[in-house]
């Protein structure tokens, strides 16, 4: 069977598509051009690559045209952000496929009622990408219920793994909290700490795309979240990053106020991105469906990328 896979050279492509090709496969891959797999593997040198700007052909009415005449039997797609995207694909390979895997994100949920989140919660999104992911996912399952048109939605938390900074405990991305944490140097936190984030391995999430295909006939028409066992809370996960390294978390929680004029505002926006959603999904749907068991918990995955960073200088312990 052959596969496209349409951004396939991202964090989640790297582990995907060697998975495609010794499962046996004929895979090609669609990108700009413009980045390369995180890890080496030999797999690639039997796929396909086509370079192609998807806004650019989207913009002429081309793109889903241009899949289809790949012939595809299965197409996964890891870079849909807005829902004329998506339309189009679906005009085009409606009845020509067996398969259509999207790529969501667990920001669909927004403010969470019950914790873990499950797949059946009332979506309230809080951003823009939030909002488009949930407009995309109800348009591909209702196609999939009402026109037969064989949509699967997966939506990962925060994706880490080599190559990849981790969402850190302070719920950005500034890799100076890190070395700080592994020196036992003081970090401050907002609030008490208690907000939660939800990773999970790349290598896990390619994975889950597998076990989609593999049960298409229940995946199919569905919707699942792709995360790691358990979340965390900030300030159990600045203990556990310190405790690598043999120190004690030194931890000053600040109220909001008072901790937002301590960073960047770029550090400002992503923590109170990620705190207000303070993710925490269940996968009890993907386990019982897809038989989806994560080789990674959440410390694990981050571990594995904190290590990466430390081995390329980008963490400074």
């Amino acid at each position: 069977m052959r596969v496209v896979v349409i951004g396939g050279t991202g964090h989640v492509g790297t582990y995907l598509v060697p998975f495609l090709v010794e499962a046996g496969y004929e895979v090609i891959v669609l990108n700009r051009g413009k980045t390369d797999p995180y890890i080496s593997n030999s797999a690639w040198t039997y796929v396909r690559k086509i370079y192609t700007d998807r806004e650019d052909e989207e913009q002429k009415g081309n793109f889903g045209k241009f899949v289809n005449n790949l012939k595809p039997d299965i197409v996964i797609d890891m870079i849909c952000f807005n829902i004329e995207s998506a339309k189009q694909l679906v005009e085009a390979l409606r009845d020509n496929v067996t398969q259509f895997i999207s790529c969501g994100s667990i920001w669909v949920y927004g403010n969470s009622t019950e914790v873990p989140t499950t797949e059946d919660q009332f979506k309230k999104p809080l951003e823009d990408y939030g909002i488009n992911k949930a407009k995309i996912e109800e348009y591909l399952l209702r196609e999939a219920h009402c026109s037969n048109f064989p949509a699967t939605v997966l939506h990962p938390g925060h994706i880490v793994g080599p190559g990849w900074i981790p969402v850190n405990p302070a719920g950005n991305l500034n890799t100076d909290i890190f070395s700080r944490l592994a020196r036992g140097e003081e970090i401050k936190l907002p609030n008490i700490g208690m907000e939660t984030l939800h990773h999970v391995h790349a290598e896990d999430v390619a994975r889950i795309f597998m076990l989609a295909i593999k049960n298409w006939k229940n995946s199919v028409g569905e919707s699942f979240n792709v995360v790691s066992p358990k979340a965390l809370t900030l300030r159990g996960y600045a203990e556990k990053v310190a405790s690598w390294f043999g120190k004690n978390a030194v931890i000053e929680y600040l109220p909001w106020e008072k901790w937002s004029k301590t960073s960047s505002s770029e550090d400002v926006a992503e923590t109170w991105e990620h705190i207000s959603h303070s993710p925490n999904c269940s996968i009890e749907k993907a386990k019982k469906i897809l038989d989806y068991h994560p080789h990674y918990s959440s410390l694990e995955a981050i571990h594995e990328s904190v290590n990466w960073l430390i081995s390329n200088g980008i963490i400074k312990i």
